[in-house]
């Protein structure tokens, strides 16, 4: 939990979030609308619990802190903040599909659950009819990174060294149907080269596991963690994904810049509530998340990251979704011709 229920608020503060809480409690309970708690009355705030897709310790896991702190700041919830990594993002994503669909629980995670994971193999929710998709955060570019255990100082020379040997270079990503794990499979397909995919859950183990040199490679969400261990020489910057080179590695280039465009992948990253809440309910909660994540303590985290702010309507996050849940399957579809 983010904090405990504090003081009763102002009467100008409880009016400006009463909107949003009748609509949470409409959802919930049919036969009474929600009312603001009055001074004294012991009612306590509306609750709303945001699942993360990922272990503690990544960005993911510090901007939906950041996201808890502003909606209590701003929408006078109490927010609970938890952890259900595995598998991606579908065992979170199918601990919120299975919730009430009354908008007090949302999932925070990449949409690759919804686009990839299920191109992959069979996922226990339907993405398009389970989820509804709420409000998009961020854009994340994915570094790859070479470990202490890796022989080669360039993309180039890892790819020649894989070539040479084909399986022993393993290459660690934050779990199947990730990011990670496309762009690991689109450098593969695109050098005709057999390397050995070492899934994790996300978050600090694999790092850990990196600076240990317990395999070669690593795909990587950018962070400062990550940030920090290559400017101190612990891990190798081979390449970064996104349309621009990062402001804090200016040397790193991009994977279009190294001839792999189609691997050129970044996260992104949004909010997603079960798939019957109702449509009032989700564009409320658009609204009171677009505020929140407006918040200066969130963008300058983001920027510091070299995250990219997102924003924008809940259908414009659903065609986002659907379109790049196509451009995988057409990728997937090429690769397999190959």
């Amino acid at each position: 939990m983010i904090r405990p229920v504090g003081k009763p608020r102002s009467p100008a503060r409880r009016r400006g979030v009463a909107w949003l809480l009748a609509a949470l409690a409409t959802a919930a309970r049919s036969s009474a609308r929600a009312a603001p708690p009055t001074e004294g009355s012991g009612r306590r705030a509306q609750t709303l619990r945001i699942v993360v897709a990922y272990p503690v310790g990544g960005v993911s896991s510090d901007v939906a802190r950041d996201i808890a702190r502003a909606l209590e700041r701003q929408a006078g919830f109490v927010v609970i903040v938890e952890h259900r990594p595995g598998a991606g993002g579908v065992l979170a994503m199918d601990f919120v599909a299975r919730s009430p669909p009354d908008g007090s629980t949302l999932c925070f995670s990449a949409i690759t659950p919804l686009t990839l994971a299920p191109l992959l193999g069979p996922v226990p929710y339907d993405p398009a009819r389970d989820l509804a998709a709420v409000f998009p955060v961020m854009t994340t570019p994915v570094l790859v990174l070479g470990t202490p255990a890796l022989k080669a100082d360039t993309l180039a020379d890892m790819l020649a060294l894989a070539r040479r040997a084909p399986g022993q270079i393993r290459w660690a990503t934050s779990g199947l149907g990730t990011t990670g794990h496309l762009v690991m499979e689109r450098v593969a397909a695109g050098h005709r080269v057999v390397v050995t995919h070492v899934p994790y859950k996300g978050g600090g183990q694999q790092l850990t596991d990196a600076l240990g040199g317990q395999f070669e490679v690593l795909s990587s969400n950018v962070a400062q963690a990550q940030l920090r261990w290559v400017r101190e020489g612990r891990l190798k910057a081979l390449a970064v994904t996104g349309g621009a080179r990062l402001d804090a590695l200016p040397g790193v280039p991009t994977m279009a810049e190294l001839g792999f465009p189609e691997a050129n992948q970044v996260s992104t990253f949004g909010l997603f509530a079960a798939g019957r809440t109702p449509r009032a309910v989700v564009e409320q909660l658009n609204a009171a998340l677009a505020s929140a994540v407006s918040d200066t303590a969130l963008q300058v985290r983001l920027a510091e990251t070299s995250n990219a702010s997102l924003g924008g309507s809940a259908s414009a996050f659903e065609r986002r979704i659907a379109q790049e849940r196509d451009a995988h399957r057409d990728w997937l579809a090429w690769s397999a011709k190959r």
